[in-house]
């Protein structure tokens, strides 16, 4: 009896240290390396889907802002360039690191550029977008907002029009900081 009980209580520390999901769907950053949402684990992530020349583009500051407020209590922003909407980010990856870097002093992780919708959806929007998602549906354009947990669940989605800034995501990103 104590063995089945002992080996109850592994195999349950272990499928709570295995990594969600979208922790372990494999993406690739902004220079071409082969990495995962794992390199977060632990940590208050929010997913944004960026592009260079779009009337929301100014959030870029907003998101650096968010990013170095939060940054120290375990906190990044990870942008995924896309050229889905308007074909507002035409830009080649190095041609998107320079405008992050010199126009908005980018410091947060970006991405390869993605699609974030359609027949070409990268996986890692199939997860936050899906039917299995708490928040399913498409992105609806640019700067679309998903706050993972430090455990890598979905807790919060906001479109384009919510700055990174406001209030709202503030205390959302606070309260995930302060979670177990």
């Amino acid at each position: 009896m104590k063995t089945i009980i002992a080996s109850i209580a592994t195999l349950l520390v272990a499928t709570t240290m295995i990594a969600s999901p979208i922790q372990e769907i494999p993406v690739k950053d902004i220079d071409g390396k082969a990495t995962s949402l794992k390199a977060f684990e632990g940590k208050v992530v929010l997913i944004v889907n960026v592009a260079s020349k779009c009337g929301y583009t100014p959030q870029y500051k907003g998101l650096e802002a968010t990013h170095k407020k939060y940054k120290e209590q375990g906190f990044s922003v990870v942008g995924f360039p896309c050229n889905d909407f308007g074909k507002q980010e035409p830009g080649s990856a190095t041609e998107i690191k320079e405008f992050c870097s010199l126009t908005y002093n980018v410091t947060f992780p970006l991405m390869e550029k993605v699609h974030v919708k359609g027949g070409e959806q990268h996986p890692i929007y199939a997860a936050l977008t899906g039917k299995e998602s708490p928040f399913p549906g498409d992105v609806k354009w640019n700067f679309g907002k998903f706050l993972l947990g430090k455990d890598g669940k979905i807790l919060k989605r906001w479109d384009s029009g919510v700055e990174p800034t406001s209030e709202e995501v503030s205390k959302a990103i606070e309260d995930a900081l302060k979670a177990k």
